[in-house]
């Protein structure tokens, strides 16, 4: 039986609030395959950004384990998290977070950077990528010459590029309009149907019935989990979208 990419078993998450505690997660347990396209949602509160930071190795539970590709991170120190976030682990935000005076190679080069990589090698990688997600001809152009769309695809590159084993997506359609959220949609799902396992946290309905499996949140806790027998394709309502226009 293949191993899970994901394990969590009885994750506890305590945030000290000067005399009182806040428990962002209450004893959270699941697995995740590898391969899988899971979306996390629930409402403001409901501990899903908090469960993100803990898979991301960003942040380190007050109890309970995680385990990544069979490795237990969940205890692990500070530099021994770093290394895992920028070998294993690919992260796609809202904002994009591009540096601005800074072309979209070498915005992507960035993870090689910390792992020491030589520039040529650098350099090639991250080409390929940008390749990879449709801006080969965008690569030496700024963020303030490329569309929001553009630079989300720049930031999932960027998060490629290092050859992770997880890609973990927050919020990733929340400053785009709806064809370019189905466009990166259509690419994570194309990323996916490659192999790669993609979590996503959003709370938007359309943006989750993307994924094969949808996780809910509430007050700390796992109250939904849901296998997605027919996700939404992308590309089919991209060409709905067309039709619609013409």
């Amino acid at each position: 039986m293949t191993q899970p990419l994901i394990v969590v078993r009885d994750l506890l998450k305590d945030y000290r609030m000067e005399s009182y505690t806040i428990a962002a997660l209450r004893g959270v347990s699941l697995e995740i395959a590898a391969g899988e396209f899971v979306a996390v949602m629930g409402p403001s509160g409901s501990g899903k950004s908090t469960f993100m930071n803990l898979l991301g190795c960003l942040d380190s539970p007050t109890g309970g384990e995680y385990f990544l590709a069979g490795e237990k991170v969940s205890a692990l120190p500070g530099d021994a998290l770093a290394e895992i976030r920028n070998r294993r682990i690919g992260f796609v935000f809202q904002t994009f977070n591009l540096l601005p005076r800074t072309s979209a190679v070498e915005n992507v080069e960035l993870p090689l950077l910390y792992s020491r990589c030589p520039a040529e090698e650098r350099r090639r990688r991250s080409l390929a990528r940008l390749a990879e997600v449709g801006l080969a001809d965008r690569a030496h152009h700024q963020p303030s010459q490329l569309s929001g769309g553009q630079q989300q695809r720049v930031a999932i590159a960027r998060a490629l590029v290092n050859n992770p084993v997880l890609i973990l997506a927050d919020e990733p359609t929340g400053a785009l309009d709806t064809r370019t959220s189905f466009e990166l949609m259509g690419l994570l799902q194309q990323l996916n149907r490659g192999g790669m396992t993609v979590v996503l946290v959003t709370h938007e309905h359309d943006i989750a019935n993307f994924a094969s499996r949808i996780i809910g949140f509430r007050d700390g806790h796992v109250v939904d989990d849901q296998r997605v027998a027919r996700p939404a394709d992308a590309q089919s309502m991209l060409r709905a979208l067309d039709r619609e226009a013409a």
